[in-house]
């Protein structure tokens, strides 16, 4: 497939592109931040994402969705790295639709996925429980009970977690931390007895919350997908997630790079502009080339399907990682001083930049991923 948006999808990246200059620039970011916004967005905005069928862009047209497909995502993503754009898209659009619809059976799909289409329900994955992405190392486990089950545990940096309405959980159901088999994940209402989330606000001002479980009474019909083999399943969510970080992290190297040449046209010193130091040119060209080569991979792992997703995602996602902080670091540093004061928006990126990197799985973990898949 070749490696260019269809007609389709670069209207639609026109359109994204011209809303989140409109409603959520960067300045709107700021001003969203410096009033303390607990919810971490706007919801107005969010409406009107929901009005232009965002949070449904992967559900199918059967559950009220928009079923644009996984390209369509990654190109509104990479247009909010431009913006530095505060939604819940990436936890409920993106793994929470994708997990329900990969793995919820018809009554759960049917309660779902149209109100995350229309925008009215929010989701939370939790799956970590130490200061690093590992999925297979769940601990948490969910004990039967003559109703269900019940959950007693805790889990960090759960993105959205305090405004979710619904938080899908990962627990050990068999098996110790580390095996693929016995992880199931659960359903469980945010407001449930036993359900506690400490607000965690994260460098970049989004929340990625801890949630701790106390005996928390779940009945049999909360489980997503099949019983003690959930590995599978939040793998494709994860899979998902990491394609619209990998295109949201080339959106913020992208624009992070265009402010700083034009920052390198405009300033000057012994006279003339800086960007016509050669030293400095050739650091901004190594950002350049960088940047070309990532677009590729991230496109190419978001048309990819099948046995292919894995490797693609992991190898995107790991050049995304290693491009945005080149751009952003050298961002910084060719603003010189003013670069790391909070007036100048630069900072900004960096900081998103470095959250969004570390948000399941840094550059470390998905190139060891792709080592392993290759038999290193």
């Amino acid at each position: 497939m070749a490696l260019v948006y269809t007609e389709e999808e670069q209207l639609l990246r026109d359109s994204a592109k011209e809303f989140l200059e409109e409603r959520c620039s960067v300045s709107a970011f700021r001003a969203l931040r410096d009033t303390g916004n607990i919810d971490g967005f706007d919801r107005e905005v969010w409406s009107q994402m929901a009005e232009l069928g965002w949070p449904g862009i992967l559900v199918s047209e059967e559950h009220d969705g928009l079923e644009f497909g996984v390209v369509g995502a990654g190109v509104i993503f990479e247009e909010m790295g431009r913006t530095l754009a505060c939604s819940p898209l990436l936890s409920t659009a993106i793994t929470g639709a994708v997990l329900l619809m990969e793995g919820g059976n018809d009554a759960q799909k049917q309660t779902f996925l149209p109100a995350i289409a229309a925008g009215e329900k929010l989701t939370a994955l939790a799956v970590d429980e130490g200061p690093r992405h590992a999925p297979r190392a769940v601990a948490m486990r969910a004990e039967p009970t003559n109703s269900g089950y019940s959950l007693s545990g805790s889990k960090q940096f759960v993105i959205d977690g305090r405004v979710a309405d619904t938080l899908i959980v990962v627990a050990r159901t068999s098996g110790e931390p580390g095996d693929d088999a016995g992880l199931t994940l659960f359903l469980v209402d945010a407001d449930a007895e036993g359900v506690t989330v400490t607000p965690n606000q994260m460098i970049d001002f989004r929340s990625a919350d801890n949630v701790n479980f106390a005996n928390v009474q779940i009945t049999a019909d909360a489980v997503l997908g099949k019983f003690d083999q959930g590995a599978a399943l939040l793998e494709i969510a994860l899979n998902a997630a990491n394609r619209m970080l990998a295109a949201e992290l080339l959106g913020i190297a992208e624009e992070a790079f265009g402010r700083t040449v034009a920052y390198m046209k405009e300033r000057k010193q012994f006279g003339v502009p800086i960007g016509s130091f050669q030293a400095l040119q050739h650091r901004a060209a190594q950002v350049y080339t960088d940047i070309e080569l990532t677009r590729s991979v991230v496109l190419k792992a978001l048309q990819s399907e099948g046995p292919a997703v894995p490797m693609l995602t992991s190898l995107a996602k790991a050049k995304a990682c290693a491009t945005a902080q080149l751009a952003t670091n050298e961002s910084i540093q060719m603003h010189g001083g003013i670069g790391m004061t909070d007036e100048y928006e630069i900072g900004f990126f960096i900081k998103r930049a470095r959250v969004a990197q570390h948000t399941y799985g840094d550059y470390t973990y998905h190139a060891d991923r792709v080592a392993r898949m290759k038999g290193y």
